[in-house]
């Protein structure tokens, strides 16, 4: 049992909070019956169930849950209605953060889209719109795509402690005008990786090869103008092998820039074996896939509302993506969450807009279709969801149960079975790809830096504008 030592000697009168009687999952990857002493929003002790009882400020009996650390998901992304570019309210980021904490997600990563130079107030101005709604912390990778943004890479860790950054492999001959960016090239993505390598930061390519990608998309267009191959159609028009030789690209260029690089939304057995290899030839690789590929195919009748870059794939993919993440060849689970109304699914599978929210049923997921249906272990959740994303995003204070660590803790009752329903999701996309879903699981509680931000299922309104900008730590060669 790992017992308190800094932590109980710098609180000699008691704690802010104890929590008893729950079963934790603790960063040893056992799971043990635990008092936790919380004060000044960490961790500060950890000991036998019921020796801290006495020395609480406030006493939080958690009987038949189980605790999690929060939930870290480095993959989403935080817009404004139709736009996925960025926040333009302080309501984007209490919607989302209020879903999140109904997943136990404490801590998200989102994705920032911007043909401006960061440092000249983008980086500032959607930090404070940010700050002012999230129940949750909170950091940002931008997408780089201009020169100017390039320059800005170094300065950006240093002074905003950013240490990921995002980059469209598909941003060619156009593909990027929606988003407003203009083209990039692998030369542009080799000198990224260099500066990255140099700062002790982190590139997260989309792993697509889109110039092929149009030549599969016309024909199958020209063959079903209508897209009555639905889903299907859409893998055919993006397959899983063009992710693979995107994986092996990147990863090349990475090690010859001697660089780090974090592959995300990995969908298929070839993408997993293209990762793998790669890291044989000695790239430094993480691999992250998204819950959507663990339980959707192409033969989900939602159709277009599980349309989504890359595109969902076949049962086989599913089983294999499952089978890495027992294995550890996948490191992280993330959502892509994005929170586009429903109304942007009209239209058929070629008109659809990509994505859908996700992070109040990522935990969820893992815990019905990982844990309960194909018997992975708790801690292997929690590394998956927690510890491993923090630990390759530099959150060094997030992803674990551990002395000193944030307490950000996702309060869990194993046993209770319940339906999704759109109707009762939180995020302001109003819809859910898990709609009528049966899962057995339930997030009780959340708690950010020692606070509830969820309560007996309800978000703590007062709770709202209290998440922070999290600086992270570079990892440096």
């Amino acid at each position: 049992m790992q017992r308190s030592t800094d932590g109980e000697s710098k609180m000699p009168d008691g704690y802010d909070l104890v929590v008893t009687g729950a079963d934790v999952v603790l960063d040893n990857g056992l799971t043990a019956r635990t008092d936790l002493g919380i004060a000044h929003g960490r961790i500060a002790a950890i000991a036998e169930g019921g020796s801290l009882i006495s020395r609480a400020g406030s006493l939080f009996d958690a009987t038949g849950l189980t605790v999690l650390p929060g939930v870290v998901d480095a993959h989403i992304h935080l817009g404004h209605r139709e736009d996925i570019t960025r926040p333009r309210s302080s309501s984007d980021a209490e919607s989302e953060s209020a879903s999140a904490v109904h997943g136990g997600v404490t801590t998200f990563v989102s994705y920032l889209i911007s043909n401006e130079p960061y440092l000249a107030g983008v980086l500032d101005e959607v930090i404070e719109i940010t700050s002012k709604g999230s129940l949750t912390d909170f950091s940002f990778h931008p997408v780089i795509s201009t020169e100017e943004q390039l320059a800005e890479v170094e300065e950006c860790v240093e002074k905003y402690g950013i240490t990921s950054f995002k980059l469209f492999m598909y941003n060619r001959g156009g593909e990027g005008k929606r988003l407003g960016l203009p083209d990039i090239d692998d030369g542009f993505l080799l000198r990224l990786l260099e500066k990255t390598g140099r700062a002790g930061a982190i590139v997260c390519p989309h792993c697509e090869n889109v110039e092929v990608n149009w030549v599969l998309r016309d024909r199958l267009a020209n063959a079903d103008p209508d897209g009555d191959g639905g889903l299907s159609t859409w893998d055919a028009s993006r397959p899983s092998l063009l992710e693979a030789e995107a994986i092996h690209r990147v990863a090349t260029l990475a090690r010859l820039a001697d660089s780090a690089v974090h592959i995300v939304h990995c969908t298929s057995a070839a993408g997993v074996e293209a990762a793998v290899a790669q890291r044989r030839l000695g790239a430094r690789l993480s691999l992250e896939t998204c819950a959507q590929y663990l339980t959707h195919t192409v033969d989900s009748p939602l159709g277009p509302k599980v349309k989504v870059n890359p595109p969902v794939r076949h049962a086989e993919d599913v089983e294999t993506l499952w089978r890495s993440l027992s294995q550890g060849d996948t490191d992280t689970v993330a959502t892509d969450h994005v929170h586009r109304p429903v109304t942007s699914k009209a239209g058929g599978i070629w008109k659809a807009s990509p994505g859908f929210p996700g992070m109040e049923t990522l935990l969820p997921v893992m815990i019905s279709e990982g844990h309960h249906k194909r018997g992975l272990p708790l801690a292997t959740i929690a590394r998956l969801l927690s510890a491993n994303p923090a630990r390759i995003m530099g959150l060094s204070t997030k992803g674990s149960v551990t002395i000193g660590k944030d307490a950000d803790l996702a309060f869990i009752d194993l046993t209770a079975e319940w339906t999704a329903r759109d109707s009762e999701m939180h995020s302001d996309a109003g819809f859910s790809i898990y709609d009528g879903w049966r899962f057995r699981g339930k997030v009780v509680h959340t708690l950010v830096r020692g606070q509830f931000a969820l309560r007996d299922g309800k978000a703590c309104e007062d709770q709202s504008g209290k998440g922070m900008f999290v600086r992270r730590t570079p990892n440096r060669p």
